[in-house]
């Protein structure tokens, strides 16, 4: 699947000559004109990548990257005018993965997308983040985002999660859940799995009765994401 963008900037010529270009390089592309449109966009559609203008209408590129950074995994390039060092050092410092000065070319523009692209998605990463419906999973950094707003799980819940999003439609046993969860601290009773099952669903807002992520295989134990 191609990469997706979301171009931010309030200049409409510009704008579009972005668009255009980065459409043609490949690039799934959106579009947004102000700060406030940015953030419902970037929590919505989860880019890739943002390239975002410093200053923007009603909320600044600043603030937007900081917005961001609290709830997405993406990469964002500040694009501006202002060349001062100091101005590159604030927009690196909270956040942002590069820098491009104005005027620059669509050429070098495409350039650091792919640079920032491949610098946050090595083989190792990719392998390690799972995307399943409207959920990213972490597993190198333990996090859970849905629709972009992470989801506070335990690290017993993180992994049972995990385990089961890893290979969706695959039913595991409660035993096999409970091994892979707490390896070798497991003792007990495999029933305790069905309370861990149900604390995830409650805090994944997921219907025990027509559930979304996590199905009761009667029986046998529980499966990801596959139609009853």
């Amino acid at each position: 699947m191609e990469p997706k963008l979301l171009l931010v900037e309030d200049e409409p010529g510009m704008l579009e000559e972005m668009h255009t270009y980065l459409q043609r390089e490949g690039f799934q592309v959106l579009t947004a004109c102000t700060g406030k449109e940015a953030l419902t966009i970037a929590r919505s559609e989860r880019p890739d990548l943002i390239v975002l203008d410093w200053m923007l209408p009603e909320k600044s590129g600043i603030d937007v990257c900081r917005e961001i950074r609290q709830t997405l995994y993406c990469g964002i390039i500040m694009v501006t005018a202002r060349s001062e060092e100091a101005d590159k050092i604030v927009g690196l410092e909270i956040g942002a993965d590069d820098y491009l000065t104005k005027p620059f070319s669509l050429r070098e523009l495409s350039s650091r997308i792919r640079a920032v692209l491949r610098r946050l998605r090595g083989p190792e990463e990719r392998l390690m983040v799972l995307e399943r419906d409207n959920l990213i999973i972490s597993e190198a950094k333990c996090q859970v985002f849905q629709d972009g707003r992470e989801i506070q799980l335990t690290p017993t819940e993180f992994k049972i999660l995990y385990t089961l999003a890893a290979r969706p439609g695959i039913v595991f046993s409660r035993l096999q859940l409970l091994r892979s969860a707490l390896e070798d601290e497991y003792m007990g009773y495999e029933r305790t799995m069905d309370s861990h099952i149900r604390n995830l669903r409650r805090k994944l807002g997921d219907d025990p009765a027509h559930p979304r992520y996590i199905q009761t295989v009667y029986g046998f134990g529980y499966r990801f994401g596959e139609p009853s």
